[in-house]
Order: structure tokens, then C-alpha cells, then sequence
């Protein structure tokens, strides 16, 4: 379910992707910026980047902008169930040349089911609450992948302004389990500072470490990090290549350490990431 079909007949890999950037749909000039800013998909939203007056605007900007062509594959964010914008939402990226929908706030398989067949494209749900945690699992059976929300989750979770990831560490690893078990694609959440990009940095490789496919990004100065982060490094390739290489069939001695074929299937993905 990580693959889905561009308006292009072009098969769109989520396993390969590693940097989503979110920009608000009411934003000419952020759309602009994001076609050339070489993100792997970017994600025009209708939600909580845009004020409730220029909702109508935010919309018919989304829709105007994926009629186009991009270099990238697009997803446009929808405002959530429950709210006075969801239909008209539904609606507008249903008729729209995008290639992915975002739903907000999952937290049922039910939900997203419902959001996939109004609007036939696949779907990325966003697990941002304790009962998406919870859901998780059922959610990630029913959409294309699953992201991160941790901003919302902080504060769904009570927990303070200036929390780490360390309370959340534990939801982190409950959504890339989910999302491993159904075969989907899993994407961390953002980084709040625009100008600490060490700290990006670092936030990143622990979300790689932890099992993510790419990260979701609120800046495009964001990206050339991100793409680093999520990129094998080349000793990583080197070690991968001569694992492959030496393999044989069975359980067998590599340096100084043993191997079987999960061991080579996790280096073949790696190089096939590295080739991507």
C-alpha cells in the first residue's frame, strides 16, 4: 500500500520518499518556493497553517496549483471530521490532480476508510492523539502511510511547552510498529525551529534510527538536512555491498559477526535507498 499511481501512470514509491514539506495552500509565494525547493513531496495544507477566514482561498489555491505539473509528487491536507471545512474539502481534492490526501487527527480505521472512497486517491493519516496511538495499528491498515503529528500529540498528551521527545518517544515507536506490520510507509514530525538546524539534524537521524521513512518539514532550508539524515552514509553502502557480496545461504560468519538473509534483505534496502 506504500505505492501508489501519479496522475502520470508513474508508480510513487512513500518507502523512498524522506522529506515531506508542509506549506499553507493560502500562500502564492510558499507554493512558488516549493516547486523548486527539491523536497520529495510536498504537502499543500487547508489545515492548521491557514486562519479560518482564508479557508476558501487556501482551497481554491490547492486546486489550483496541483492542476499544474510538479517535479514532485503533491498531497494536499484536509481539514478534519468534525469540522465545517471537511466536506468542502473532500470535495475540491477529489476533482484535484493530487496525488496523495492528508487526513488530520486519525484515529479510526473507519475514518479513513471513508475519506479514501470520497475522494479515490490514496490517503496518509496522521496520528496526532492518544487514541490515534492507540488506533494505530487498525488505522495503518487502511491508508498509505502514516505520519507523525507531535506537536498535537504534546499537547494531547498534556505535556509541557518545552516537553522533549523522550514522552512521546514510546507513541514514536507505536506508530512506526503500526505501519510496519501493515507494510506502509511512516513519517516523523516536524522540528519547530526554523534556525537550529544542528538540532534538525539530530532530530532526524534519531528518527531514522527509530525506523521512520523521512521526516515531515515545515521549511524548505529544512530539506538538504533532512535529505542527509535519511540517506545511508557511504560506509553504511560499503558494508552493505560487501554483506550482499559475501552471502551465500544460511547463517554464515561476515567479519565478526553472523549473518542470515533478514541481513541481507535490510542491506538490499539499503542500497536500494541509496540508489534512489
Amino acid at each position: 500500500m506504500a505505492i501508489a499511481e501519479d496522475k502520470n501512470d508513474k508508480s510513487l514509491d512513500l518507502f523512498a520518499v524522506r522529506s515531506l514539506l508542509f506549506l499553507p495552500a493560502s500562500n502564492p509565494r510558499a507554493i512558488a518556493k516549493a516547486r523548486e525547493a527539491g523536497s520529495d513531496l510536498v504537502v499543500l495544507d487547508l489545515e492548521d497553517a491557514v486562519k479560518h477566514d482564508d479557508k476558501g482561498v487556501a482551497r481554491k489555491s490547492a486546486i489550483e496549483a496541483v492542476a499544474s505539473d510538479w517535479p514532485m509528487p503533491v498531497a494536499i491536507r484536509v481539514n478534519g471530521v468534525g469540522t465545517e471545512w471537511h466536506s468542502l474539502d473532500l470535495d475540491a481534492a477529489a476533482r484535484s490532480n493530487a496525488d496523495f490526501v492528508i487526513v488530520p487527527r486519525a484515529i479510526s480505521a473507519h475514518l479513513i476508510h471513508g475519506v479514501a472512497e470520497a475522494v479515490n486517491k490514496p490517503v496518509l493519516a496522521m496520528i496526532e492523539t492518544a487514541a490515534g496511538v492507540l488506533g494505530a495499528a487498525e488505522i495503518a491498515r487502511s491508508c498509505a502511510g502514516l505520519i507523525a503529528g507531535t506537536n498535537d500529540l504534546r499537547a494531547d498528551l498534556r505535556l509541557p511547552l518545552d516537553a522533549t521527545r523522550e514522552p512521546i518517544s514510546a507513541s514514536l515507536q507505536m506508530i512506526v510498529l503500526a505501519a510496519r506490520a501493515a507494510g506502509i510507509a511512516a513519517f516523523d514530525g516536524v522540528f519547530n525551529s526554523l534556525d537550529d538546524l544542528e538540532g534538525f539534524a539530530r532530530e532526524a537521524e534519531e528518527g531514522r534510527r527509530l525506523g521512520f521513512d523521512g521526516k515531515s518539514l515545515i521549511h524548505p532550508n529544512q530539506i538538504v538536512s533532512c535529505h542527509r539524515a535519511f540517506a545511508p552514509s557511504d560506509a553504511e553502502v560499503e558494508r552493505a555491498k560487501a554483506l550482499v557480496d559475501a552471502f551465500r545461504g544460511g547463517a554464515e560468519r561476515f567479519g565478526n559477526e553472523m549473518i542470515e538473509r533478514m541481513h541481507v534483505e535490510a542491506a538490499q534496502r539499503l542500497l536500494e535507498r541509496a540508489a534512489s
